[in-house]
């Protein structure tokens, strides 16, 4: 996996690198002092996986990672900062991890390990059979965007259509044991892939927004941050 690293600070710059460096299958391409320079390289495609501080002079770390969203590219991102100000924000650009400094080195190296093993297989296999009434529906499970569940009834949708059982929830889960879905609430699983944004709906849930769909799912604060902490 090819890696990039910026931090503004030399200190922590070294850091990145020491650590970096020891993990097997990972090639530095660049390490900066200039979020500038980190740029021109994004722009080439020349990386996997960006390692940045957020808060540096000129372009912040932010912008970099906005600019890897709106323009598609195949890059994941760590935040490693000082600052816990843009952690929900973060979510909105599908960054990898969020990382605060002072970090040790077994937080930073778990997280590149999971990004290497997202890199490997960004596919979710197998299928999903939904049992209605004298039918059974086969599903791609990587077609699943959320499921929900209200009443005594479970609708599943996926992006081309909702399709409706009585299966339950907790049977459900146990079907989808891959780590892109989670139990976001009682009500709802999601497929992290396919997460847009969260917005603040009460005092301890989100509202969660996908890609191209018009219905939400809503999410806990506690699953917010073991998002922030296991996945992205």
């Amino acid at each position: 996996m090819r890696v990039g690293l910026v931090d503004d600070r030399m200190i922590d710059l070294d850091k990145l690198i020491g650590i970096v460096s020891g993990i097997p299958d990972v090639e530095i391409i660049f390490s900066t002092l200039s979020a500038e320079e980190a740029y021109t390289e994004i722009k080439k495609e020349s990386i996997d996986l960006l390692i940045a501080d957020i808060e540096m002079p000129g372009l912040s770390g932010f912008e970099l990672a906005d600019i890897i969203h709106s323009h598609a590219l195949n890059i994941l991102v760590i935040f490693v900062t000082g600052t816990s100000g843009y952690a929900v924000h973060a979510f909105e650009l599908n960054v990898h991890d969020y990382i605060m400094k002072p970090y040790n080195k077994e937080r930073l190296t778990q997280s590149v390990h999971r990004a290497l093993e997202k890199t490997k297989s960004t596919e979710i296999a197998g299928r999903l059979y939904i049992k209605q009434k004298s039918e059974i529906h086969i599903i791609q499970k990587k077609d699943i965007v959320f499921i929900e569940r209200s009443g005594r009834s479970t609708t599943i949708y996926t992006k081309a259509e909702a399709i409706k059982t009585y299966q339950t929830l907790n049977e459900l889960e146990g079907e989808l044991r891959e780590r892109d879905f989670i139990r976001s609430h009682r009500s709802f699983i999601i497929n992290i892939h396919y997460v847009k944004n969260f917005s603040l709906y009460a005092k301890n849930s989100y509202a969660v927004a996908f890609e191209g769909l018009e219905e939400k799912a809503l999410i806990t604060k506690e699953k917010v941050d073991f998002l922030q902490e296991n996945y992205f």
